[in-house]
Order: C-alpha cells, then sequence, then structure tokens
C-alpha cells in the first residue's frame, strides 16, 4: 500500500560513504527523536499523561532504531503509545475497540454519521476535505475485527497538527462492502467458528438488520464506545512529544468524564467435538468450470492472540503449512488437482481475540468437499509423523530477516496495524517488536527439541476439537433470492409507516438533497498553504556505466540496509504479434518452473533461502512527449537479496536466463489455474481500474497494450486457458517468447544498494551480464517505425563513470494511429457497477499536463464526490490524469450507470463554468503535491529515470508548472480537451444487465 521511511538527502547519503560500522554509527547518532524520547524517566506527568515505561528496541532489533514511550491519562484513561524513530514520515493513530452485539451495522452507520461534521467543524465531509488541506501521504480509517482505527501519515510535524485537530473529533471507521464470494465465504468463517460473541455479527451490517437499528441505539454505542476512556492512541516519528501530548488533552481528553467500558472480549467457549455449515454464494463467470464452484475449508481456533511468542510460533507453522510448493497442504491440496487455489482466509489469522487457522479448496465439485477434508486430515496426521525439512525452517527464518532489514516507506502504518490486534486484546504491543528475541527463543526450542514444531501441530490441530468444516455452493438464484428478500423486509417497514410518517421521510429526503447540493464552507478547518510546500525536489545521485556488451547498468548508492535490489529490464520489440498476449503468463510462471538443474520445489527453495523474492512482469512505458509514442512493450526482472546472497541470487538468474525449465506440463496447469482464479477473485476489488484500462484502450496505441496486459482482455484468455483440455500448445509457446525475450539484447539493469556493497554488486552484476545469451543475428523490430531516445542525464555523477545519457530507449511510434471511441459494457454477477470514462489529452512534458492534473483533483474534490458518493451512493469517485495524458473519470461500486455517465459530463461543464476560487486550486495543488512528493523508499530511488527516462531536471520542471497554474489556464482546459468533440472519448462497465444499455448499439456487450 502506502510505504514509508523517510527522505534521506544528497548530504546523508554522502556520510554514508564509509564502512559498514560507520554506517550503523551514522544511524545511531542522528537519531534525535529517540534521544529526545530518553529524557524522560518513569512517572514524568506531561499534559496529564503519566510516563509507564522508557525503552530502548535498538539493542533487540537494530534494523528498527526505536525508541518506545508508554503513557496512559490520568483521569481519563486513556492509552498511548509512542515509538520515536527518526524518520520525517510521521503517523498519529487512535483505535477504539467495538463490540456490536447485532447485525444492524451500527458501527458503519456511526462512522458515516460522524461524517456529516462535528460541533467544532460544522461542515460536512471534513475528513474528505481535509484530503485537499494538508500534505498527507495518507489518511484513512479501518475496521478491524473488534476494532475502529484511524490512521494518517504526514511527512512533517506542522502537518501532524493539522490532522490532530480533525481526528481528534472525528472517529470513524470503514467497512468494505461484501458482494463477492470471497468475502461472503470469509465472513461465514468467522461468524461460525466464534459463535458465542461478537464475532457471530456482521459488525459491517447485514442489509435485514440495519432497518432494526434505532437512534437511542445509536447515541448509546457512541457514548459507549467511541470514548477516550476506550482509545488507544499511537503515534511514530520525530515530532516532539509533549505538543501533541498537549493539544489531544486540552482538545479531546478534558471535555469527557472517565468511564469505564464494558468492551471486553470473552474467550470463545471450546467444542467438545467438530461441526460443519454449508452455506450458499452466486455464481462465478469467470469459473474455469461451471461444475467446479464449490469452495470447502476446514479451521481451528488457536489461542489468545497476546501470548506473543504463541502467536508467533504458529503464524510461522502456518507459513511452513502453506507457503509455496514444498509446503504440505500445496502438495496435498493444490497439486492434488481437485480445485485452482486455496479457499480464502487461508492460513492464520491473528485479527480476532483468539486466531484461527484455516485451509481448503476453491473451484471444486460439490462431491469433493469431503475428500478436501480427508486431505487435510491426513496432511496433519504426515506432518506429525515427519516433520519439516531443516531447509523450509531457515529459508523461513532468512525471509523474516531480509523483512526486517528492508525499509518500506509505510513503516509508521505498518507498525499501527500490526500491532492492533494484540493492543486491542490488552497485550503488550511493543512485545510483538522484539523479533529477535522471538527468533532467538524459537531457533532455542527447535534446538532443545527437534519435534518442537510437530507437538504444535498435534496439539492444536490434530487433537483439536474445536474444528470448522465449511462448504459454499453457488446458487443460480443467489442474488435474486437476496434481493426479494430485502424487499420484503423494505415493504414490511413501509406499511408500518403511518400517513404522517412517510410524508415526514419524504421532507426529510428534500431537505437531505438540498443540504448536498449547498456549497459546503470549509473555512472552519485548517489547511496549509501553497507556499509550505517545498520549492525543489530532493536531488538523486545516479552513475551509469557500460559493461559486458555495451549494456546500461544504473547504479543508485542508498541507505538499503545491507540489501541489494536488482533489477532488469528486457525489450520485446521483435516478439512476433500473436505471442503478446502469453506474456503476462510467462512472467508468472516463469520463476516457478524450474531452471537448470532445479526442478520447480527445488528452484522454490533457493529462491527462499537466498532472496526476498525474484519476480517478472510486463510493462508499456510512455514516452513523455508524444501521445502516439511509447517504449516497446519489455518486461521488468526484480529481485532483492542481502548482501552476503547476492552472488547466489545472480547465479539464480543467469539460470533462469540461460536454462528456463518449460517441461513441467502437470505444474504449469496448476499454476495456470491459480493465475486464472486469482484474475478473476481480484475483480470486485478493481473493477474501477479494468473500466478504466478498458476505455482507454482505443485512445493510444498504448492503450491497446494495456487491455491486452493487464485488462479484461487479459483475464478472459486465462480463463480459457484454464478450460484447456489440453495445454500444450499453450506451454509450446513459452520457449518461444524465451528466445525473444531472456538474453542481453536491448536490456538495461539498475542497482540500489549501499555505498560500501558498490563495488562488488558492480561485479556480481558483470558477471551476470556476461553469462547471458545473445541473439546469434540481429532480429528486426515487429513495429517498423522505431527511434532512438536517449535518456536525459541525471544529477551528480562521479569524473570516472560514464553518462546516463548512454542509455538508449527504443521508443515505437505509431504515425498513422487515429484514436476511435469504443464503448463496453462487461456482464458481471455482482450489484455493483464500475464505470470509467477516458479521454485522451497531452503528455507529460507538455505544460498542460500539470493544469490538468490540477484540474482532475479539483473536479473531484468539488463536484464528483458529491454527485457520485453523496447523492449517487457509489463507495468511490473521482478524475484523475495518468503519466501518459489519458485523463479519467471513474466509479467505484456503483449503483448506477447512465445517471454516472451523465455525472462525469456534469463534471465537465461545472469545469467549463470556472466556478473555483483561489482557495480551492491551491486545496487542489496540495492534494497534487501530497502524492508527487510521496516518500520514495532507498530500494525504489532513480526508478523513474531507469524505467521513464525522467531525471531530476524534468521532474523539476513539471514541479514548477504545477506551482504556476492559475485559474485563466483551467478555465480553457475543458473547452479544449474534455468537452465532446474536443477529444477523443473511450467508456466502459463491469456490472450487471442493464435494459438501456442493451438496447443501445453503440455498445458492445461483453
Amino acid at each position: 500500500m502506502w510505504r514509508c521511511g523517510g527522505r534521506k538527502g544528497l548530504s546523508a547519503l554522502r556520510r554514508l560513504s564509509g564502512g559498514h560500522a560507520h554506517h550503523r554509527a551514522w544511524r545511531w547518532n542522528s537519531n534525535r527523536a529517540c534521544e529526545r524520547a530518553l529524557r524522560y524517566q518513569l512517572g514524568d506527568k506531561i499534559h496529564g499523561f503519566t510516563i509507564n515505561q522508557v525503552w530502548v528496541l535498538v539493542t533487540l532489533v537494530p534494523e528498527l532504531f526505536l525508541t518506545r514511550m508508554k503513557l496512559s491519562h490520568d483521569d481519563r484513561g486513556a492509552r498511548y503509545l509512542h515509538l520515536a524513530r527518526e524518520d520525517t514520515n510521521n503517523l498519529f493513530s487512535v483505535q477504539f475497540r467495538t463490540t456490536p452485539m447485532d447485525s444492524t451495522g451500527v458501527p458503519h452507520i456511526l462512522e458515516h454519521t460522524i461524517l456529516c461534521g462535528s460541533q467544532k467543524y460544522p461542515c460536512r465531509d471534513p475528513f474528505f476535505k481535509m484530503l485537499n488541506r494538508s500534505l498527507s501521504t495518507f489518511m484513512n480509517a479501518f475496521t478491524g475485527k473488534t476494532s475502529i482505527l484511524n490512521g494518517n501519515r504526514v511527512w512533517v510535524c506542522q502537518h501532524v497538527c493539522i490532522i490532530l485537530h480533525v481526528y481528534i473529533l472525528i472517529y470513524l471507521f470503514i467497512s468494505r462492502f461484501k458482494t463477492d464470494n470471497e468475502r461472503i465465504f470469509s465472513q461465514h468463517l468467522q461468524n461460525r467458528l466464534l459463535p458465542d460473541h461478537m464475532y457471530s455479527v456482521v459488525s459491517g451490517g447485514d442489509p435485514l438488520c440495519i432497518p432494526e437499528l434505532t437512534w437511542e441505539q445509536l447515541k448509546q454505542f457512541h457514548a459507549t464506545h467511541d470514548h477516550p476512556s476506550n482509545a488507544r492512541f499511537f503515534t511514530y516519528g520525530n515530532f516532539p512529544l509533549e505538543q501533541h501530548l498537549k493539544q489531544i488533552h486540552e482538545e479531546a481528553l478534558s471535555k469527557f468524564q472517565k468511564i469505564e467500558p464494558s468492551t471486553t472480549v470473552p474467550a470463545q467457549t471450546p467444542w467438545d467435538k467438530p461441526r460443519e455449515f454449508q452455506i450458499t454464494c452466486g455464481p462465478d463467470s469467470f469459473a474455469t468450470d461451471p461444475s467446479k464452484q464449490t469452495t470447502a475449508s476446514v479451521s481451528f481456533l488457536l489461542p489468545d492472540i497476546t501470548d506473543t511468542f504463541e502467536a508467533f510460533t504458529l503464524s510461522l507453522l502456518s507459513s511452513l503449512l502453506t507457503s509455496g510448493p514444498n509446503s504440505p497442504f500445496y502438495k496435498a491440496l493444490i497439486e492434488s488437482g481437485l480445485g485452482t487455489d486455496f479457499s480464502p482466509d487461508v492460513g492464520y489469522n491473528g485479527y480476532t481475540r483468539e486466531a484461527y487457522f484455516s485451509v481448503g479448496l476453491q473451484g471444486i465439485a460439490e462431491k469433493d468437499i469431503e475428500t478436501v477434508g480427508s486431505l487435510v486430515d491426513r496432511t496433519i496426521d504426515e506432518v506429525v509423523e515427519k516433520g519439516f525439512e531443516d531447509d523450509r525452517i531457515e529459508a523461513l527464518l532468512h525471509k523474516i530477516e531480509i523483512q526486517m532489514k528492508h525499509q518500506s516507506t509505510s513503516f509508521g502504518l505498518m507498525l499501527t496495524s500490526y500491532i492492533a490486534s494484540c493492543w486491542n486484546h490488552d497485550g503488550d504491543p511493543v512485545e510483538l517488536l522484539k523479533l529477535g528475541n522471538q527468533l532467538a527463543k524459537f531457533r532455542q526450542c527447535l534446538q532443545e527439541n527437534p519435534k518442537f514444531l510437530q507437538e504444535k501441530v498435534k496439539q492444536y490441530f490434530k487433537n483439536n476439537q474445536h474444528k470448522l468444516t465449511l462448504s459454499m455452493r453457488p446458487d443460480d438464484k443467489y442474488h435474486e433470492k437476496q434481493a426479494q428478500v430485502e424487499a420484503t423486509k423494505l415493504k414490511q417497514k413501509v406499511e408500518a409507516l403511518s400517513p404522517g410518517d412517510r410524508q415526514q421521510i419524504y421532507e426529510k429526503g428534500l431537505e437531505l438533497r438540498t443540504q448536498q447540493s449547498k456549497p459546503q464552507d470549509a473555512s472552519c478547518l485548517p489547511a496549509l498553504k501553497v507556499s509550505d510546500i517545498e520549492p525543489t525536489i530532493p536531488v538523486t545521485e545516479l552513475d551509469v556505466v557500460l559493461t559486458a556488451g555495451e549494456i546500461p547498468v544504473q547504479f543508485c548508492a542508498q541507505p538499503t540496509n545491507g540489501v541489494v535490489y536488482f533489477r532488469a529490464f528486457s525489450s520485446l520489440n521483435t516478439l512476433p504479434e500473436e505471442l503478446r498476449p502469453y506474456v503476462p503468463l510467462f512472467c508468472s510462471v516463469l520463476t516457478k518452473l524450474g531452471c537448470g538443474l532445479l526442478d520447480y520445489r527445488k528452484q522454490a527453495q533457493q529462491i527462499e533461502l537466498k532472496t526476498g523474492g525474484m519476480s517478472a512482469s510486463p510493462h508499456v512505458l510512455p514516452d513523455d512527449s508524444h501521445m502516439d509514442t511509447y517504449e516497446q512493450v519489455g518486461v521488468l526482472f526484480s529481485s532483492l537479496c542481502l548482501d552476503r546472497n547476492l552472488p547466489d541470487m545472480m547465479h539464480l538468474w543467469s539460470e533462469i536466463f540461460n536454462n528456463p525449465c518449460f517441461e513441467e506440463e502437470e505444474h504449469f496447469k496448476v499454476l495456470v489455474k491459480m493465475t486464472a482464479q486469482e484474475l478473476a477473485n481480484g475483480i470486485p476489488d478493481s473493477g474501477h481500474l479494468y473500466a478504466s484500462i478498458r476505455a482507454g484502450r482505443t485512445l493510444t496505441p498504448a492503450g491497446d497494450l494495456q487491455e491486452t496486459f493487464s485488462g479484461m482482455d487479459q483475464v478472459r484468455l486465462m480463463k480459457r486457458i484454464a478450460e484447456m483440455t489440453d495445454i500444450k500448445p499453450i506451454l509450446r509457446k513459452l520457449p518461444r517468447i524465451k528466445k525473444h525475450l531472456l538474453n542481453g539484447d536491448n536490456m538495461r539493469c539498475s542497482v540500489n544498494a549501499t555505498p560500501q556493497q558498490m563495488s562488488q554488486t558492480e561485479k556480481v552484476v558483470e558477471d551476470f551480464l556476461r553469462s547471458i545469451g545473445r541473439s546469434k543475428k540481429e532480429r528486426r523490430p515487429v513495429r517498423p517505425h522505431t527511434v532512438e531516445k536517449p535518456v536525459p542525464s541525471s544529477s551528480g555523477g562521479d569524473a570516472h563513470v560514464l553518462h546516463s545519457s548512454q542509455i538508449i530507449r527504443k521508443l515505437v511510434m505509431e504515425p498513422t494511429f487515429k484514436p476511435w471511441q469504443m464503448k463496453t459494457h462487461f456482464l458481471m454477477p455482482f450489484p455493483v457497477n464500475y464505470v470509467g470514462e477516458c479521454i485522451r489529452t497531452v503528455p507529460y512534458t507538455d505544460p498542460d499536463h500539470a493544469s490538468l492534473k490540477i484540474l482532475a483533483r479539483l473536479m473531484t474534490a468539488k463536484f464528483l464526490h458529491t454527485e457520485i458518493r453523496e447523492k449517487g451512493g457509489a463507495y468511490g469517485g473521482g478524475a484523475k490524469l495518468s503519466h501518459s495524458g489519458v485523463f479519467t473519470l471513474y466509479s467505484y461500486r456503483d449503483p448506477n450507470t447512465i445517471e454516472t455517465l451523465q455525472s462525469f459530463g456534469k463534471a465537465v461543464d461545472w469545469a467549463k463554468s470556472g466556478k473555483f476560487t483561489q482557495q480551492d486550486i491551491d486545496e487542489a495543488k496540495l492534494s497534487v503535491f501530497s502524492t508527487v512528493d510521496a516518500p520514495v523508499a532507498p530500494s525504489d530511488k532513480g526508478m523513474d529515470h531507469f524505467l521513464y527516462g525522467l531525471s531530476d531536471e524534468m521532474k523539476q520542471a513539471h514541479r514548477e508548472q504545477l506551482f504556476t497554474v492559475i485559474l485563466a489556464d483551467l478555465a480553457c482546459l475543458p473547452l479544449r480537451y474534455l468537452g465532446t468533440g474536443k477529444s477523443t472519448h473511450g467508456l466502459a462497465i463491469l456490472g450487471p444487465e442493464n435494459p438501456k444499455i442493451a438496447k443501445d448499439p453503440s455498445w458492445i456487450i461483453r
């Protein structure tokens, strides 16, 4: 999701140029945040809070460099955890333990009620409005199994103050819609396995129960749950703690009286014998076999998650049981051929008070439910008897070591998510962070008792009577029945209303619509100014050398904490057109079928032992200055490893490039089915992206390739392949693709590592490049119109290093391309729609590109949010501009289609009117810059230059264009680009049948 790790400038990188010991010393000596925290003493009182503990984590987890402070509010009982770290990407969050005892959805409804504003901020939707009034890099709310978690990240202290003003008074959380089969299964799994208390209800709300909620119940729930006495505050980063404690105390906690919240979740009573349940769901139109749409799983209740070491052990045990082709359940279930993929919620789930483990299969025949259960039992027996190979355990511990060293850009957000459940149930959140201690204890247990893990399997799985077998089968009438039951319920409610009640509801509805249409005065909300934004971007030093036959390699020295990140981009400009649709499948299976002397199981083992992952993915890279030009289709190879394992990782890449294995037909079938199932399962969460890709298909030459690689065409192609009884013709395509891809032709590489690692890294990468093959004769590009474009020179660089202009991007030009309109409706078994409309505009370097980016934010915040979400009832919607210059209007989980398309048109008309103020424009700029200036992890520094050819100078020029956008620029853009007849539009919808669209011959129904 959003990643954070702080932003380190050029001077900081230069201070890292010494040895490894010096690197660690710099990290600790510069950690002023920890030093400030250590000045406090146990028992110190700060603005109504008392410090209960001050403790340094640096000695236990050197990679974290944290100091923790635990506090409690003297009068209100609120708990507070602060993790001090020299990271400018600060985080503030507050969570509440919520325990609804029915499915009226009271927490979910309360969330939307509170979104209407507060006493201090009497304006509608202050939460969304603050997205445009700060430089927050993340602002969201989460619904946990038993908690509300509100969080935001900001990268300077001033912005934390601003968001705190709002968060102190606005308590909300967001529960996700549950309209797809995976969520239906997951919800029932929790309800059935934990039936004694709140986990037996639907906290987000069941449509049949929601109408039963009363106003008094809503107020009572708010009073007893969203209260400081039930609150857990969490902050992270390098901001001064006292200032924020003062603000929280004075503006929030001091205004409440202490209560004794009754929100503790009792333990689930264990069963004396296993149970079975069967449920139904809607049919899956993307099922590879219509007769195999059943899902079955076996689940076990596990201990309380506040036992941190037991939870740690069971989490590792879960990975050993289910992760990768060498795991017992993968062999027994996935490779059985009974289904297409693991069942939802597979593995260890630690979000409820007592954890649970679940494993099973989806995409099976109904008759195989019992077989799945038998396979699970048999596998458990085998593990109890044989245990696990030592190499698999070491590979898992190696994975944890890399995760501890890898620096993401959302470290604070990751921490709050990681500790939330345990802390919510009164566990010690910092115990979870002592990974060094837990790993040491885990190794000690294994050393003292070689059967340590086998005994855990026997205790928690084989001898566990709290065992649930849940199955779900499709019902062709499922959605129809659901709609009918809801309609009957609504009819009963309406018939029970008196004429006076009906008139009152009607008048309230009119009043609501009037209120929604009124302009909102957000002046009561705090806001930054555009002048607060940094005028320049930090410089990223890059060195490029030519090696091993003129292959350019970009080196970027970064504080990567002993991890090396290697990437290679290889062009497919000679690949025949008929093979292009199969490139995503080729990439998906390339590192999973074996190589050299390693079969797929041994290859997987080596990848886990020696790397943090190896992957390949197709990319279409647009040109920054021409809409009809793009870099030839290519594949990005990505991997990371600890510096000590770099030779082993590059040897694996050498074997994959030179000797890939494409003979494992049975395993290839398994991978195809899993890929097809994952694509189909992903549509409910990404439907708006699929609609947008489809809508942009005919607007640029690159758009068609995007649809081929990552659109609905690819989903449908994988479905057809998974349905094939003879898959050999597809398997035979892989070696043909390999000839055009896995060689040193048209390749460039990138390495991010510490300065101390660069010398060794350069040599090892050069050895790899010399080991891979070259084409014996030059192949002609498939597309005849190609041009060579040098990548602009990067800032910095040493005198002995060759200039980065020697990276040459081979671009394809389509001089005869003519954009044209296509309108596509994909029929889906969902009760909601995903709508996308795309418009061809201008590329990145055009001055109007910056203005269109600002306009997209204006249209989202000032018009589309109100029309699509508030009035239309969609989960979300807005406008955005891609790097390639495609302007997209979209909606997400939308009950409407034609009405939404009309709203898109009205948004353009609104933009033409120019009815926005300078304050509106400034807010749009703040929102855009929060994305432009989002922190970049050390592993990803320089990637814009490597992939897209964007130098720091080009990005600075674009930045300056954003700063200078004015009202006059914005007012003319809709007339120039967005209006009907000005530019070509494309439209796409994913959703249920629509009679109006079906009667319109301009739409293609798929």
